[in-house]
């Protein structure tokens, strides 16, 4: 399934760059790529980029404002004809350039069938043989941020495009005129019948089946002492929006009657239109709070407050998946030095909740811009 942009291709030229960039896993990894598509088109602005990614993510894809058209990956169980389709989709392409910011030998099976004569990957793996220009990052020892390991390679294929790689692309990554998330505020206000002017702090519980989370008890936790450290020091009481993935909105109902148990002002988003209206909805946040998921980098490249909490396992850290966001902008928690790596229960709750109300106290809310 092919989304193409009409402008893009009326600006399009025969010496223009062709680039097919390829994030076809989860949700929070494509978010992260998107630093990475605003450097390619930073540095190439009459380049073509095309994304390959899955179906889940596609919505996003085509709201994303650096890629011109979305090819739907429709993944390895698509068996021989599924691959067979696709490849000659690329082939009709003739891309200048791949840049796979994930590599699987099946994908770099398809871009050197596909004969594009620059393939770039990361230098991990065997699936590197397909590829005839590598970066060697050793992402493993999570020295960096994810976001900038994709910058790294965008810029790599810029030099070997004989482009001079701008100035870095700054936050916001998903840059959207204010208008936007203001409708967000107003829409939501009105379906739930709740306070626009109170600060609206969303609350993502669930994990999507793999981040390591809090558990619900410990959301519950952690925002009730939010919500009486700010009460006690005469702010306005936020209102708690508790978010959900597919699958998770009995765990976010339930959460939601804790709260409201508990003296909270507490509320589930009501269900969007697809997965572009969730993220959109996103915007209307004071700040976000979540496990390292998909929906905390989805925030995070909307320049929306973050306060992520993660495990302390090397491929997982703060660090390494932090987001994209200013870093005035995000906060981050993961258990102490002496705990286990998967221990999410030393995460000192008291101490977090205690950063975020600072936080909120010096920052303010949507009516004191951040």
């Amino acid at each position: 399934m092919i989304f193409s942009s009409p402008m893009a291709d009326r600006n399009a030229t025969d010496t223009a760059p062709r680039i097919l960039v390829v994030r076809n896993d989860k949700l929070g990894d494509f978010m992260l790529a998107w630093p990475a598509l605003a450097c390619l088109k930073a540095g190439a602005p009459d380049a073509r980029i095309s994304a390959l990614v899955p179906a889940y993510t596609a919505p996003l894809a085509q709201l994303c404002p650096w890629i011109d058209e979305v090819i739907v990956d429709p993944g390895a169980a698509a068996g021989r004809q599924g691959q067979r389709s696709l490849l000659v989709s690329l082939r009709e392409r003739r891309f200048t350039a791949m840049l796979t910011l994930f590599s699987t030998p099946r994908v770099g099976w398809l871009g050197w069938r596909a004969d594009i004569p620059l393939r770039m990957a990361p230098a991990t793996k065997w699936a590197q043989l397909f590829y005839n220009r590598r970066v060697t990052q050793r992402r493993s020892r999570s020295a960096r941020p994810e976001y900038h390991y994709n910058v790294e390679l965008a810029e790599a294929l810029l030099v070997a495009l004989n482009r001079q790689p701008t100035p870095r692309p700054e936050p916001p990554y998903w840059p959207l005129p204010p208008a936007t998330a203001d409708a967000q505020r107003r829409a939501i206000a009105n379906e739930l019948a709740i306070d626009a002017s109170r600060p609206w702090l969303y609350l993502h519980a669930g994990s999507g089946g793999s981040a390591v989370n809090l558990t619900p008890v410990q959301y519950a936790e952690l925002a009730v002492t939010i919500d009486t450290r700010l009460r006690g020091a005469d702010e306005r009481r936020p209102l708690w929006l508790l978010t959900a993935g597919p699958g998770e909105e009995h765990g976010a109902e339930a959460l939601a009657g804790t709260l409201t148990a508990r003296g909270l002002t507490a509320a589930v988003l009501p269900p969007r239109r697809g997965l572009g209206d969730f993220a959109l909805a996103l915007a209307a946040a004071d700040l976000f709070i979540a496990g390292s998921t998909g929906p905390l980098h989805i925030a995070g490249c909307l320049n929306r407050p973050t306060a992520g909490f993660y495990p302390a396992r090397r491929s997982a850290t703060a660090l390494r998946w932090q987001t994209c966001n200013e870093p005035s902008r995000r906060l981050a928690f993961s258990p102490p030095i002496e705990a286990e790596e998967l221990d999410m229960g030393s995460i000192d709750l008291c101490a977090a909740a205690a950063s975020i109300s600072t936080f909120l106290q010096t920052h303010g809310s949507r009516g004191h811009p951040l």
